[in-house]
């Protein structure tokens, strides 16, 4: 575009993509605060928490002293091993019924498909009684598959998957079929293969929302060997341990560190398994 062909500024479409960027601007600045306020007050010590000084000492104090504080490392541990059972549960239970649903027709199909899409229309907060109940009836409560289990089933992850096995020709399914190859070989080796973005993409919001979920672990869960990070960072900011806001900020960054440095490492892959995802 030449300078002839750019809107000026004061002109109507010039004027709206200005408002655009400095409204796009000014809620980024808005989001990005609190966290520039957690990582000042973490690297700082606690009298400057509320003091903006450009020559304050930097401190790794308060990382070392949130650390002590809590059993950080095994609400890590805990974390780690519920949101990776949860994914693995998801990604079978949900690539198993996405094949079928995209690839075979049976009695009753269009409505356990209308019923599995009635579920993300429920949210999970209204059956925390009966998903308690059910667990208690199961006596697994305060354990890491009684936070999981309720979750092992996606009706997102089904629909998603669904719609991208429907865009998978039909000769190469027909083709691994007259190789002798099963149902299950055709579903591994032709239709998950060319899924790989539409998985990674939903992975991505699977862990972040399962690594971040914080009510239904806090019903569930009473003891250390149980609670997640989100659970743990609750009890160590809660008044009876004090109120320092350089500690809580310092385990703040470090329950949400490893999400900042995977989106920040993986950052091109994130958003290019997303637009994958939307053109399918």
């Amino acid at each position: 575009m030449n300078a002839a062909e750019r809107p000026h500024p004061f002109e109507p479409r010039g004027f709206a993509r200005v408002v655009d960027t400095v409204a796009a601007w000014t809620l980024a600045i808005l989001w990005a605060l609190p966290l520039l306020y957690a990582v000042w007050t973490a690297f700082h010590p606690s009298e400057y928490s509320a003091r903006f000084e450009l020559l304050a000492p930097l401190t790794l104090e308060n990382f070392a002293k949130a650390w002590e504080a809590a059993p950080f490392a095994r609400y890590f541990l805990n974390t780690v091993m519920l949101v990776t059972l949860i994914l693995i549960c998801q990604f079978v239970l949900c690539t198993l019924a996405a094949y079928a649903f995209a690839r075979y027709r049976f009695w009753g199909s269009e409505i356990a498909f209308f019923l599995v899409l009635l579920q993300l229309m429920v949210m999970p907060e209204i059956l925390i009684v009966e998903n308690y109940r059910t667990m208690s009836v199961l006596g697994i409560l305060d354990s890491i598959p009684s936070i999981a289990l309720p979750y092992v089933a996606s009706a997102f992850g089904i629909f998603l998957l669904r719609q991208t096995f429907k865009t998978v020709p039909r000769e190469l399914d027909d083709a691994a079929r007259v190789e002798g190859a099963s149902a299950l070989q055709v579903l591994m080796k032709v239709y998950v293969p060319l899924a790989k973005p539409i998985y990674l993409a939903y992975g991505l919001v699977s862990v972040s929302f399962h690594w971040n979920n914080f009510l239904w672990p806090l019903v569930v869960t009473n003891s250390v060997s149980a609670r997640p990070l989100t659970v743990g960072l609750q009890v160590f900011s809660s008044t009876d341990q004090g109120i320092d806001w350089s500690i809580i900020t310092a385990a703040t960054l470090m329950t949400s560190a490893p999400l900042l440095l995977a989106f920040l490492l993986f950052q091109r892959q994130f958003v290019q398994s997303f637009m994958r995802a939307g053109i399918r």
